[in-house]
């Protein structure tokens, strides 16, 4: 069967297609940061608590006070790219999502139970004492779930070929597991959320440390060494999802393509500035480093999808309508609803002065 004729027609959408590909990836960004601080956190939270040592370590003190918030910030700010993704490859990310419905659903479940888990780690910390470990294991293990199953789904909206294996499994039981990029992609991303983590935590402790908080820094360079020693595993595990792609695919980023060999380029020198000023314990500069490396590695996911996309689908295969009105609402209320958000930020850290 040719997989052509499993993909759907796309719907038409309201303004051009730059549009949403800009917001897209300008939401990605946002959600990626607040997904690798939540992640990150529990990973480096759980390897201390099984660590021991310290009978109750200042850092998962202030990762517990944490998690929470991050959990939150990370779904909502999941929605706008999730709903952008549907707008320009919606006839793919659904077709996925049936194929795998079964483990795409229950997505929600298990967020559910990590998000209770992280309340009562934060809550109960002194209370837990060692059964703390419990829940903060619980939390991490549902979080790298979750992340596999979202691996699988972007993934395999890539790779229609392989939708076949639905007239042989109907049940919505399927994943992406014999791609070859599935594992080293994921392992990537788990690597990348406890580097950013780390730098969230040294950031933390920074500003503590300009506050008078002597004792903080014992976390900044906590955070600075998971920072520096998880930048390194993932650029050795980046090396490993190049070689993984399909030849076609990998030369694109080899001399193939002049817009993607100069992004990979670009990722790399930043990707290596990330590693000096991370050894050196420069904590803003670092993190200079590290948006200026997320953004051309964003652009470079963006441009491997629509390379496995192209023999089925192109931007200028959707139809505009040319209505502008449901964009300038969602501006609207995207502007207001990150004031808000920074509002209560700021409402927040004032009443932690106080107490």
């Amino acid at each position: 069967m040719d997989p052509a004729n499993l993909v759907p027609q796309p719907d038409a959408i309201s303004v051009p297609y730059g549009w949403f590909q800009g917001l897209l990836l300008l939401t990605f960004v946002l959600h990626l940061l607040m997904m690798n601080t939540m992640l990150g956190s529990s990973i480096i939270a759980l390897v201390t608590e099984l660590g021991g040592r310290d009978g109750k370590p200042r850092l998962n003190k202030v990762i517990s006070l944490k998690l929470p918030y991050t959990i939150a910030f990370t779904v909502n700010f999941g929605v706008a790219p999730l709903l952008f993704l549907q707008v320009l490859y919606g006839h793919f990310i659904y077709c996925s999502s049936v194929l795998m419905a079964v483990y795409w659903l229950s997505v929600v479940a298990l967020l559910i139970v990590a998000y209770y888990c992280a309340y009562l780690y934060d809550f109960k910390f002194d209370e837990l004492a060692g059964s703390r470990t419990i829940f903060i294991a619980i939390t991490t293990i549902l979080l790298l779930l979750i992340g596999f199953i979202f691996s699988n789904n972007m993934t395999f909206m890539q790779r229609p070929e392989a939708w076949t294996r639905y007239f042989s499994n109907p049940r919505g039981t399927l994943l992406n597991l014999s791609d070859k990029t599935l594992y080293p992609r994921y392992l990537h991303f788990v690597t990348a959320s406890v580097a950013v983590a780390g730098l969230f935590q040294a950031i933390l402790a920074q500003r503590r440390l300009g506050k008078g908080d002597v004792g903080a820094q014992r976390n900044l360079d906590k955070g600075m060494r998971w920072f520096s020693g998880a930048t390194l595993v993932q650029m050795l595990i980046g090396l490993w999802f190049l070689m993984s792609l399909p030849p076609d695919k990998r030369q694109l980023f080899l001399g193939g393509s002049g817009y993607a060999t100069a992004l990979l380029i670009i990722g790399v020198c930043a990707a290596l500035a990330v590693l000096v000023l991370g050894l050196k314990g420069l904590v803003w500069p670092s993190a200079a480093a590290l948006m200026a490396a997320i953004v051309p590695m964003t652009l470079m996911r963006d441009a491997l999808r629509q390379a496995y996309l192209a023999p089925y689908f192109s931007f200028s295969d959707l139809k505009v309508t040319g209505h502008y009105s449901p964009l300038i609402a969602f501006l609207i209320v995207f502007v207001i609803g990150v004031t808000v958000i920074g509002y209560m930020l700021k409402l927040a850290a004032a009443a932690g002065k106080e107490a």
